[in-house]
């Protein structure tokens, strides 16, 4: 006892400062990409043609690009010889529409919110369970890591929860298998309503690399009304905890 006593005074604080001060991102993070307007040879498709899940539109001198699709790999900004677009380090990336995901020039309204009834509600305590609708374990593991001193989700009255009846709502990754969508449907059914649906990762928004495979449906709002979207492969977690965050009001 008297070792480990010794031990956490040697480690000190471990939990993060965010969101009072902004948080400490890996080197090779890429987070919010912005798109340069007008910066596109006419036909040219080279960013298109290098995305490995088609999240990259051309249109004219232009492109469109779909955070609900990307995998944040980076090789489009490689192929794209005009520099048109950047992954920047900007980590605030979630929408509560899935058409707000799809981004030009403009760049992603960063507005997000529950309505004020939803907030009174659930804005000072937030119980989740979480589904892994077929995930690969990416998005499943940083959404764990929410729940370990460093990050501390509980500080903020968030927390999973084993069973939707205690829940809120579902956090959902993964794509939606055919094999898990009818345990997916008897988890949304269980949780009381009012009931909130959070979409995390590019598999649970659009079906990610999976997309329009027979064994997929596209991600969660193919068969549920989903309030958020949180992009990435896997989200980090520090994406994760804004969203969650900022859609309180927190």
């Amino acid at each position: 006892m008297l070792r480990a006593l010794q031990t956490r005074l040697q480690q000190g604080k471990r939990t993060i400062g965010f969101p009072k001060s902004e948080p400490v991102l890996p080197d090779r993070f890429q987070g919010l990409p912005t798109i340069r307007p007008s910066g596109c040879p006419a036909q040219c498709r080279e960013c298109a043609d290098s995305c490995p899940t088609s999240a990259i539109t051309p249109k004219d001198d232009r492109v469109q690009l779909d955070l609900g699709k990307c995998l944040y790999c980076g090789e489009c900004e490689r192929a794209c010889s005009a520099g048109t677009i950047h992954f920047t380090r900007d980590y605030r990336m979630a929408a509560t529409q899935r058409s707000a995901l799809v981004i030009d020039e403009s760049g992603l309204k960063k507005g997000l919110e529950l309505d004020k009834k939803m907030r009174r509600l659930f804005g000072r305590s937030l119980k989740l369970r979480q589904v892994s609708a077929g995930g690969c374990n990416a998005c499943e593991a940083d959404v764990n890591v929410l729940n370990t001193v460093v990050f501390d989700l509980g500080r903020f009255g968030i927390q999973f929860v084993a069973s939707p009846r205690h829940a809120d709502g579902l956090l959902i990754t993964g794509p939606v298998t055919e094999n898990m969508r009818l345990a997916l449907q008897k988890t949304y059914d269980a949780v009381a309503s009012p009931k909130l649906v959070i979409a995390a990762g590019a598999c649970a928004i659009s079906g990610g690399p999976f997309a329009d495979l027979p064994q997929v449906l596209n991600g969660a709002a193919e068969m549920l009304p989903v309030d958020l979207f949180i992009p990435g492969c896997p989200p980090h977690p520090v994406t994760l905890l804004d969203a969650l965050l900022r859609w309180l009001g927190q």
